[in-house]
């Protein structure tokens, strides 16, 4: 394992807090499993609409250059992995090739999203299921997917990837069985649309515009957020940190393609034209449905639905086993309360930071559930602290091979010019964000900058201490 700025300072820690270590388990297949979890194989479901209206009906290549926009983030992830092979991703890389101050940043930021995200995942499964057995409340059914899924978490890492992998299985199927239906459907009856237009628009709105692809670009990204949990697991997984690299680009080249097929498929079964859904935004929320309802059937609405439900719920499994790493890891650093840093003997599973991203992920799901607008207020802030730990992340590659020349002479293309374009794609995509995220992004890291200066005067007051203790 490489060293790090403090890394003797974590381990003392981890010893002080009684931590037992993370335990090695996971398998490359389980890697990918967690990825795709958390991403969801059909995440372009919800959003179809608005990404198909935003682009004058390009959607496919909408999640195409979406696709390559989010390889230079999994390229920079694959670079760090390997040099830095330890829980809490990109709290330890840019803690390593940056400092403690900007690792601190990029871990507080990333805890936003780590803790929002299964908050979304698990507000979607519970109205999916409310959608489906209506005399149990919407907040109960989020409360129960909470339960169940941090249960199996608390069980241990293996457990919950065997378990996982099952619900993997069901959503692939699923999806292979609407990709079959769609395939005959068009075989038989032909397209709505022109074959070309889920790439290069459907004319309704005037043809292509590449400013309308981009700005749908922005949008389209939130859907692959989640793959980078995959490298909070380097610390438990067989056979070195070069399997959680390859994990990270597999798995975003899978949900790529994935993400093209469906949304493709659809976009030519869809009778309403882009610039319908851009005239009255009530439909983009269900087009996909809609779609799906008038040219196969309600039998696949449902299953879809389904699907879904269960598919949500295990999103948000990955995404707060991710959570508690990243806890964890920050804790093992003394960057957050040590208690945080304690692992089951038995399990390895680091359950009392996992129990506290349980606790924050079950209020701000059950609340959103019990309000009307409670998925606008959690929608609108989720991707904030995602991005900019991307930035952070791109800002470590450089910093570790092209400014502290760690491994040897930095190999320029994929050394700089790779993460420098990643943290443009990162920081216009902030930009493009709702006023609402951008806010609470800017309250979240003021707050954490509270917290780095006063944990900095309490470091700086105990060494005055020592010192004075010595020379009295």
């Amino acid at each position: 394992m490489v060293g790090s700025p403090g890394g003797a300072t974590e381990a003392a820690g981890a010893a002080g807090t009684g931590s037992a270590g993370l335990k090695r388990s996971l398998g490359f297949r389980d890697l990918v499993v967690y990825g795709l979890l958390f991403i969801a194989p059909m995440a372009p479901v919800g959003v179809f609409g608005t990404l198909d209206a935003k682009s004058h009906g390009s959607v496919a290549l909408v999640y195409l250059v979406a696709t390559v926009a989010m390889g230079f983030t999994a390229f920079s992830y694959a670079q760090m992995v390997r040099v830095v092979p330890r829980a809490g991703s990109v709290f330890a890389y840019a803690r390593s090739a940056l400092g403690e101050g900007p690792g601190f940043v990029a871990g507080w930021m990333a805890m936003l999203d780590y803790l929002l995200i299964p908050a979304v995942a698990y507000l979607f499964s519970g109205i999916a299921l409310h959608a489906l057995v209506p005399s149990v409340s919407q907040w109960v059914w989020t409360a129960l997917a909470v339960v169940v899924t941090t249960a199996l978490n608390m069980w241990g890492v293996r457990a919950a990837a065997r378990v996982g992998f099952a619900v993997l299985a069901l959503e692939i199927a699923v999806l292979a069985v609407f990709v079959v239906a769609a395939v005959v459907v068009l075989v038989r009856d032909g397209a709505q649309r022109d074959w070309l237009s889920p790439l290069t628009g459907d004319g309704s709105m005037g043809g292509f515009s590449l400013a309308a692809v981009l700005g749908a670009v922005s949008v389209a990204v939130l859907s692959y957020l989640g793959f980078d949990a995959i490298a909070s697991f380097a610390e438990e997984v067989t056979g070195g940190s070069a399997k959680v690299a390859r994990a990270v680009l597999l798995c975003l080249a899978m949900v790529g393609v994935l993400f093209v097929v469906q949304t493709y498929l659809v976009a030519l079964l869809s009778p309403v034209q882009a610039a319908d859904l851009a005239a009255d935004p009530s439909k983009q929320g269900t087009a996909f449905y809609d779609a799906v309802d008038g040219s196969v059937g309600q039998w696949l609405h449902d299953l879809v639905a389904v699907s879904k439900a269960i598919g949500a719920a295990f999103a948000a499994l990955a995404g707060q086993a991710a959570a508690g790493r990243l806890l964890f890891a920050m804790a093992r650093a003394r960057r957050l309360p040590g208690l945080l840093a304690r692992v089951d003997g038995k399990s390895g599973v680091p359950r009392v930071a996992l129990g506290l991203a349980a606790v924050v992920t079950l209020v701000a799901a059950v609340w959103a559930a019990s309000r009307g607008d409670g998925m606008d207020h959690l929608v609108s802030v989720v991707d904030i602290g995602a991005l900019t730990a991307f930035v952070l992340l791109h800002a470590s590659v450089v910093g570790w091979f092209a400014v502290r020349r760690m491994g040897g002479p930095p190999v320029w293309w994929k050394h700089v010019v790779v993460p420098v374009l990643g943290a443009v794609i990162a920081v216009a995509v902030i930009v493009e964000a709702s006023r609402t995220a951008q806010v609470v992004g800017v309250v979240w890291l003021v707050v954490g900058l509270v917290v780095l200066f006063a944990q900095r005067g309490r470091r700086a007051g105990a060494d005055a201490g020592v010192d004075v203790g010595r020379s009295g």
